[in-house]
């Protein structure tokens, strides 16, 4: 029996988008996936992501901010950056068989404006990397 592809999504501070990517390939893939997500730095998980999800039927609540595991990043088979910071400072993958690949969305945590308007980028975002993970998914069927 072949073990599940391990997939790490990273960003800068694990309390966003990674968070989401994580929470959304755990519910579309099914147990198919083991699904980690970790940050440069862990920001601690962010209540606006947290309540994006749990309007789109998915919680997180018990998703923890993490650090980058060099362990977990050199078996991972797939390594996913979801902000340009994580991209370029993501650290040297040891795992040759590794596919790292990047998907680069704004990040919610620093939109401005009302309540209504910052809420509006959690949703914005979220649904953008719930199609990308959905892509990601059918992709490898």
């Amino acid at each position: 029996m072949t073990s599940k592809p391990l997939v790490y999504f990273l960003c800068t501070g694990n309390s966003c988008r990674s968070q989401i990517a994580d929470g959304y390939l755990k519910a579309i893939g099914g147990d198919r996936f083991e699904v980690k997500s970790a940050g440069l730095k862990a920001h601690g998980l962010n209540p606006r992501a947290v309540a994006a999800m749990q309007e789109d039927g998915i919680d997180i609540t018990a998703h923890t901010s993490d650090v980058i595991n060099p362990d977990i990043l050199n078996r991972a088979d797939y390594v996913i950056t979801l902000c340009g910071h994580a991209d370029e400072h993501c650290p040297v993958v040891s795992n040759v068989h590794v596919v790292k690949q990047h998907w680069g969305f704004d990040d919610p945590a620093k939109a401005a404006g009302t309540e209504e308007e910052i809420t509006a980028k959690f949703r914005e975002v979220r649904d953008s990397i719930k199609n990308r993970i959905r892509e990601f998914v059918e992709s490898l069927q």
